[in-house]
């Protein structure tokens, strides 16, 4: 496999021919980029309307959730991004979560809506639980809390000021839907030169060709697509504290 993925089987391999595998190889795409110094925690929308309440078959669970991702946000997803929180919050690194809430009339979504023959299921409606981040994963005290209107965290929302005041060099990247929300993040923050970080566990997506194509996409031309242990190491490698000067909520975890 080459410089395509350095970390065993990658997740499109199943889906990824030959010629485009020797294409990928030839022009030079796919090397490691490797980690910044200074990393944000982003996690996309990891909310009940992107899980559901729970590992219902996916058929079942858009019933009521329009935008559900069915087991693979519960049995995968979830636990690999409690397992980086719980890493990055040992070193007080800043984690910032997003979500997506809409006007009741879908206005402020624009077009977005025009796609779904749901757009008026209530779901994602301002103050609906479909907006909360699920329990397992819930925001602390001092995390940094971004709604957003459109697919990418950046769009129309502080959350590159956010980073440049935190003097961040790099993101790790999870959440919800690989080939949406999360792809669309990660490709505008490269274009503001931050290194991006996807560990495939803790992406999910309501569509598995969606989720494995995403990947290799993101990880041929934008950013390092890695596992969890991966990252998990590398964090851990870290020195405790580095936004402490920076970030409030840091330097009070510090003296606590």
């Amino acid at each position: 496999m080459g410089a395509l993925y350095e970390r065993g089987v990658a997740p499109w391999d199943d889906v990824l021919d030959e010629t485009d595998r020797t294409v990928f190889e030839a022009a030079g795409w796919g090397r490691r980029a490797g980690f910044g110094s200074r990393p944000a925690i982003v996690v996309i929308d990891v909310n009940y309307n992107f899980c559901g309440d729970n590992a219902d078959p996916i058929l079942e669970s858009i019933k009521r959730w329009r935008y559900a991702c069915g087991p693979e946000a519960w049995t995968r997803g979830v636990p690999a991004i409690i397992r980086i929180l719980e890493a990055a919050r040992s070193k007080r690194l800043p984690v910032i979560y997003t979500t997506n809430p809409r006007r009741p009339d879908g206005f402020d979504l624009g077009v977005w809506n025009d796609k779904s023959h749901r757009s008026e299921d209530v779901v994602d409606v301002m103050g609906h639980r479909g907006n909360d981040i699920v329990d397992e994963v819930a925001p602390e005290d001092g995390d940094i809390f971004i709604e957003k209107r459109k697919p990418s965290a950046f769009f129309g929302t502080p959350l590159m000021s956010h980073l440049t005041n935190l003097k961040a060099d790099s993101l790790i990247l999870m959440g919800s839907t690989t080939s949406g929300c999360v792809r669309a993040t990660a490709v505008d923050a490269i274009s503001y030169d931050l290194k991006v970080t996807i560990p495939h566990e803790a992406a999910f997506d309501r569509s598995q060709l969606s989720h494995k194509v995403a990947l290799m996409d993101v990880h041929m031309k934008y950013c390092d697509v890695t596992d969890t242990d991966d990252v998990v190491e590398y964090l851990e490698s870290l020195e405790a504290g580095l936004f402490d000067a920076q970030f409030p909520p840091a330097a009070a975890k510090a003296g606590a």
